[in-house]
């Protein structure tokens, strides 16, 4: 249930861990667009 706990008020925020998701995020959606891309120039030929 690691991902349906609810934000523990004590813990203090990590620029890190925001980083840490920024680059995650950027990551993931360079990713996707690289499969459309590819996906694109597939159905196009």
């Amino acid at each position: 249930m690691y991902f349906f706990r609810k934000k523990d008020p004590n813990r203090p925020s990590s620029f890190n861990l925001k980083v840490m998701h920024a680059i995650n995020a950027t990551a993931i959606l360079v990713f996707l667009g690289g499969i459309l891309y590819k996906l694109i120039e597939y159905l196009l030929k």
